[in-house]
């Protein structure tokens, strides 16, 4: 989770409004070792099958996001293809298994364990003896030594965008011989797990010049079972090949080819021969579903040609073809659905296999300044949201199980999970209103005319703003205000459905709503949304009138951004934005593009709620500290957020991540965690929602690879099924 306050307030004015502190505390007493581990809520989909089942040779054709702009996992400007290239061909000396726990790897590791703890915890690393960099010298001590020295935080000269847990270590040896190294901490660190994985070779992290510019574009020396053969940026490739030198179960592939396409082209791309294997949003996989069960057509529309316009036009808004296409003249329109039709017969010859992304979607309440500086005011729209409800909008559509997330630092299936969001407390509408009386906002109160597009927090001017809305998709229809009736009245009498008609009609299925696609948080996590018609109406025993305070209604601007892939978020901040109107928090609903909406809005502040993601970590104390640390003033006046995007955070959070990062016993270390979690749900800076689905179209003889979940990817078991041989029903594939 490499990848920015208010602290909780101490006294409330009556019994009902417990201290976040308090209430915390009063739900930690079954947080002890001895509760049953939970599960992953949904298992792995990767057509799994033994190795003598898998075909010698092949090319995997495996699209990614972008090319990435660097091959060092280490640099800030790394995704998540930076990631599956380093998983690929590199070492890493722990993986995570199928529960997202962290497992020794034994192409790289014989043992790797504590050995003392007086006066300092030494770790000692015994390495497997075949393990060797492609240029065939030996992976050992000096590769060690390399790596800790360019990110232990000493040497500005690296360009390194994390070095947590390099910081802790005070020297690294050669043990009793060359297949052995010792590392010695200058301060316990419970998360070394997490440490040398990756594990670039001493050519790379030897020099600042080598690890910031070698890395970028070539990896020369490697030493997994597939090497990096070129980075072509025009053709848009990164070229994997078998390594000769790799000691372990060779690989079955000749190649993997990564190849960039764009989220809304991944069912063209896979119909077309581009790509064997493609995360696909919800849409496209319904493309792919229907294309199997309807034998490849996947429509009883025949003769596009000899259609009437109109015909055509509703087949094809019913099958999600944009607005251009359906707008364009017959002939046009007429060639598209031809071409759709073409691609559905391609298509058949896939399928979809699905799991839970290790990654779960927010709410996140910029706490920095505006209503949502008071405590009170964002527990009141926690107790407002049904987080179920939102689940199953999401994901039930899709076969996938619709529970709610109830931790922020750990997903279900890993050690540290267990469900905390009793320390903020369940949907109820009535005690979200008694915190916003409580609070001072008072129904019906007298209101000062206000501009309904006045800027939430941050500092941007509302010039930019303006630009923004125009360039993402048209102007005052980037915005509006939920509980507005007013349809038609500035919309050239075209009519907008509301969630609720939606609903009615059945549109918010899962064939219409689209993964969170691209991820917005500076490298890792983040994901699009969108906005609700301008003019959607009020839902029924929604509060009539606004609250006010100080002649000012409350009224929180939504921050989501425009681009493709944003229909998941879309429903979801429709009906976000419906809760909230139902006590009398209205929504102004911007919508801002892709471009802008992380780093102009999210890390800046400049919105009061907005929806992101986050990557789960196996190593919370460590990777999540960042996310909700608590702002610190700096020398020159700013405030340090690190990746806080809500600005909210305590010291007590501070001191309980402290804690866990250096408590060597597992037990206790989970335990500090599971408080922090507690305490983080109190101070509802941010609200879990759902796990993230995760979708993959892949061709129907590809085995060992597809929804992977929490499971890091075994590269060198997968290929294409051998004739004759057979694949097991997976439990969880669709």
């Amino acid at each position: 989770m490499s990848h920015d306050g208010v602290g909780m307030r101490a006294v409330l004015r009556s019994a009902a409004f417990l201290t976040a502190g308090a209430l915390a505390a009063s739900l930690l007493a079954g947080c002890g070792s001895d509760e049953e581990p939970s599960r992953p809520l949904a298992g792995q989909d990767i057509d799994l099958v033994a190795r003598d089942q898998v075909a010698e040779g092949g090319t995997l054709k495996w699209a990614v996001d972008a090319v990435p702009e660097t091959l060092n996992t280490f640099q800030a400007d790394a995704d998540a293809g930076t990631t599956r290239v380093a998983q690929a061909v590199l070492p890493s000396m722990f993986r995570l298994d199928a529960s997202g726990r962290p497992v020794a790897n034994p192409a790289y590791l014989e043992s790797a364990k504590v050995i003392e703890t007086e006066p300092r915890q030494v770790v000692l690393y015994k390495l497997n003896q075949q393990a060797v960099w492609s240029d065939g010298r030996e992976i050992g001590a000096a590769d060690f030594v390399a790596q800790w020295r360019a990110l232990s935080g000493k040497d500005s000269a690296y360009w390194t965008a994390r070095n947590a847990g390099y910081d802790r270590i005070e020297k690294i040896e050669r043990g009793a011989n060359d297949l052995q190294v010792r590392v010695t901490f200058s301060r316990p660190f419970a998360d070394w797990k997490s440490l040398f994985s990756p594990l670039y070779p001493k050519d790379v992290m030897g020099t600042p010049d080598a690890f910031n510019d070698g890395a970028r574009r070539k990896l020369n020396v490697t030493a997994g079972p597939f090497k990096v053969e070129k980075v072509d940026t025009a053709a848009k490739d990164i070229v994997l090949t078998r390594n000769p030198r790799w000691w372990g179960k060779p690989a079955k592939l000749n190649e993997i080819v990564l190849h960039a396409v764009d989220r809304d082209k991944r069912a063209a791309a896979l119909a077309d021969g581009t790509v064997d294997l493609a995360d696909v949003d919800p849409a496209e996989a319904e493309r792919i579903n229907l294309a199997s069960r309807q034998g490849g057509t996947g429509t009883p529309l025949q003769g596009a040609g000899k259609t009437s316009a109109k015909k055509l036009r509703s087949w094809a808004l019913a099958h999600g073809f944009d607005s251009d296409e359906v707008k364009a003249g017959k002939k046009k329109l007429s060639r598209a659905i031809t071409r759709y039709l073409e691609q559905q017969e391609k298509l058949h010859a896939f399928d979809v296999r699905k799991s839970l992304e290790p990654a779960y979607t927010q709410l996140a309440l910029n706490g920095a300044e505006g209503p949502l500086a008071d405590e009170r005011v964002r527990r009141a729209v926690a107790r407002a949201i049904d987080r179920e409800e939102l689940a199953k909008l999401v994901l039930t559509p899709l076969g996938l199980p619709a529970v709610p997330v109830g931790s922020h630092l750990a997903l279900s299936g890993q050690a540290d999970y267990v469900d905390n969001s009793g320390a903020l407390g369940g949907v109820d509408t009535k005690e979200a209103a008694a915190l916003l009386a409580d609070a001072g906002w008072v129904l019906g109160g007298p209101v000062k005319e206000q501009k309904k597009a006045e800027k939430a927090a941050g500092a941007e001017s509302t010039k930019k703003q303006k630009k923004e809305e125009d360039e993402s998709d048209g102007g005052d229809d980037g915005q509006y205000i939920v509980g507005e009736d007013d349809k038609g009245s500035d919309d050239k009498g075209k009519h907008h459905e509301s969630a609720e008609e939606k609903r009615e009609k059945g549109d918010e299925g899962g064939k219409h709503l689209s993964q969170d696609g691209k991820q917005y948080n500076g490298g890792q996590g983040g994901a699009p949304g969108a906005y609700a018609p301008k003019g959607t109406a009020a839902p029924a025993g929604a509060v009539t009138g606004p609250l006010a305070k100080d002649g000012k209604a409350l009224a929180l601007r939504f921050v989501l951004p425009s681009g493709p892939g944003s229909e998941t978020l879309n429903s979801v901040a429709e009906r976000i934005a419906a809760m909230l109107d139902k006590v009398g928090i209205r929504t102004t609903i911007t919508k801002v593009s892709d471009e802008s909406y992380f780093k102009d809005h999210v890390a800046a502040g400049d919105y009061d709620l907005a929806l992101y993601s986050w990557p789960s970590s196996a190593f919370p104390a460590t990777d999540a500290r960042p996310i909700y640390a608590k702002p610190v003033p700096a020398a020159d006046g700013s405030v340090n957020v690190e990746q806080n995007f809500t600005r909210v955070g305590t010291d007590q959070v501070d001191q309980l991540f402290d804690q866990a990062a250096s408590a060597l016993d597992e037990d206790e270390a989970r335990d500090l965690i599971r408080k922090a979690d507690s305490r983080i749900w109190a101070a509802a800076g941010s609200i879990p929602l759902y796990q993230r689905p995760q979708l993959v179209g892949a061709r129907k003889d590809l085995v060992n690879a597809g929804a992977f979940g929490f499971q890091t990817p075994v590269y060198e078991d997968m290929g294409f099924l051998k004739k004759g041989a057979k694949v097991s029903p997976s439990p969880s594939g669709s």
